[in-house]
C-alpha cells in the first residue's frame, strides 16, 4: 500500500513539474517571439533551396513514376535498372520544354500588348475627352465642373510625379545593387532546388523505405500501419487536387484560346495567346482565380473595343460556370470533398496566415484537417452509440 501511495505521489509530482516547465517555456516563447520569428526566417532562408527542390520533386513524382513504368515495360531486362534515371531525365526535359514554350508564346505577346497599349491609350483618351465635350456642349455649368475636374486631376498628377514618383524612382536606382543581389539569390536557390529535386526523384524509393523503417521502429505495428495509411490518404488528396487543378486550368486556357482565336477572325480580338495564358494560369488559384484573371484580360480586350470586352466577359462567365459545375468536379472528383463554404473559409484563413502560398495549398490542407476531424467525430459517436445523431434520429 505504501508503495502504491509513493508511486501515486511520484506521478502527481512529475505531472505538476511538467506543467510548470511547460508554462515557463510558453512564457519565454511569448516574451521572445520576435527573436524566434527572426530565427525561423533565417532558417527558412537557409533551407529555401530544399523547399524549392522538395516542392518540384513532389509535383514531378507522379509523372516520373508513370514514365518509369512505361520505360520498364519497353526496355529489355538488362536495361530495366536505368528506367528510373531515364524517367527523371525525361520529366526534366519535358518540364523545361513546357516552360520554354510558354515563355516563347507569352513574352512576345506581352511585348506587343505593351506597345499596343502605349500606342492606343493617347488616342482613346483624346477620343473620350472629345466625347465628353460634345455631350456637354451648351451646358456651361457641367462644362465648368468638368474643366475643374480635369484641372484638379492634372495638378494631382503633377504633384504625384514630383512628390511620390520621382523619389520612388530615385530610390529604385539607388537600390539597383540590392535588386541584382536578390535576383542572383533567387537564381541560385532555383538552381540548387533543381539539383535537390533530381536527387530526391532518383532516391525517392530509398527515402520512402527509410521513412517507413523509422515509423515502424518508433511505433507499434498497428499504429504504424494506421499512420502510413493516413499519410497515403494525405498524399492522394494533394496529388489528386493539384493534378486535377493543373489539368483543369490547361483545358480552360485551351478553350479560352479557341474562343479568342475565332473571335479574332470575326470581331477583331487581339492578344489571344496572352489572354488565354492569363486565364489558364490564374485558374489554378481556387475560387478567386477566375476573377483575378478576368480583370487584366478584360482590360486588354477593352482597349480595342468595349463591345468585344462585353462579349468576352459574358464568355468568361459562361466558361467559369462550365468549369465550376461540370469540368472541375469531373476532374477533381472526390479529392477534396469540401463544400463551397469550407473552400472559401480555407482560402481566407490560409491566405491570412501564409499569403499567396496559403491560397494555393489552403484547400487541400484544410481538406485533410476536415477529414481527420470528421473521422474523429464519427469514431466518438460510434464509441458512444450515438451515430443516429447524424441522421437526425438520435437513439434514446
Amino acid at each position: 500500500m505504501n508503495k502504491e501511495f509513493l508511486k501515486k505521489i511520484f506521478f502527481q509530482s512529475l505531472t505538476n513539474f511538467l506543467s510548470l516547465a511547460l508554462a515557463i517555456l510558453l512564457f519565454f516563447v511569448v516574451q521572445r517571439i520576435d527573436q524566434i520569428r527572426q530565427s525561423l526566417h533565417w532558417l527558412l532562408d537557409v533551407l529555401t533551396p530544399f523547399v524549392y527542390g522538395g516542392t518540384m520533386a513532389y509535383l514531378l513524382k507522379t509523372p516520373c513514376g508513370f514514365l518509369e513504368r512505361v520505360f520498364e515495360s519497353q526496355l529489355p531486362p538488362k536495361a530495366k535498372r536505368w528506367a528510373n534515371v531515364l524517367s527523371v531525365l525525361a520529366v526534366l526535359i519535358l518540364g523545361v520544354l513546357i516552360i520554354y514554350l510558354l515563355l516563347s508564346m507569352v513574352l512576345p505577346e506581352m511585348g506587343n500588348s505593351i506597345m499596343g497599349l502605349a500606342a492606343a491609350v493617347p488616342p482613346k483618351a483624346e477620343e473620350f475627352t472629345q466625347w465628353v465635350l460634345n455631350h456637354l456642349e451648351g451646358n456651361e455649368m457641367l462644362q465648368t465642373y468638368v474643366d475643374n475636374a480635369f484641372s484638379n486631376m492634372e495638378n494631382w498628377v503633377k504633384n504625384w510625379a514630383n512628390t511620390d514618383l520621382l523619389p520612388t524612382v530615385q530610390g529604385m536606382m539607388g537600390g539597383v545593387m540590392t535588386t541584382v543581389g536578390s535576383v542572383l539569390t533567387v537564381v541560385k536557390n532555383i538552381v540548387l532546388g533543381i539539383v535537390i529535386c533530381v536527387y530526391l526523384l532518383l532516391s525517392r524509393r530509398k527515402f520512402a523505405r527509410q521513412g517507413k523503417a523509422v515509423v515502424y521502429a518508433m511505433l507499434k505495428p498497428e499504429r504504424a500501419d494506421g499512420l502510413l495509411g493516413e499519410l497515403r490518404s494525405i498524399d492522394n488528396t494533394f496529388v489528386g487536387f493539384f493534378g486535377g487543378k493543373i489539368l483543369d486550368s490547361a483545358i480552360v486556357g485551351l478553350i479560352c484560346y479557341v474562343f479568342c482565336a475565332i473571335m479574332s477572325m470575326v470581331a477583331g480580338f487581339q492578344n489571344a495567346v496572352l489572354i488565354s495564358v492569363i486565364i489558364g494560369v490564374t485558374n489554378v488559384i481556387p475560387y478567386f482565380g477566375p476573377f483575378i484573371g478576368a480583370v487584366p484580360a478584360a482590360l486588354l480586350v477593352l482597349i480595342s473595343s468595349p463591345r468585344n470586352c462585353l462579349i468576352f466577359l459574358i464568355f468568361i462567365l459562361v466558361l467559369q460556370q462550365f468549369d465550376g459545375n461540370v469540368l472541375g468536379p469531373k476532374l477533381l472528383g472526390g479529392s477534396v470533398g469540401l463544400s463551397g463554404f469550407w473552400v472559401l473559409f480555407a482560402i481566407t484563413l490560409f491566405q491570412g496566415l501564409f499569403g499567396f502560398v496559403g491560397i494555393l495549398v489552403g484547400v487541400p490542407v484544410f481538406a485533410v484537417i476536415y477529414d481527420l476531424i470528421r473521422r474523429g467525430i464519427l469514431l466518438g459517436l460510434k464509441k458512444h452509440g450515438k451515430l443516429g445523431v447524424l441522421s437526425g434520429n438520435p437513439p434514446d
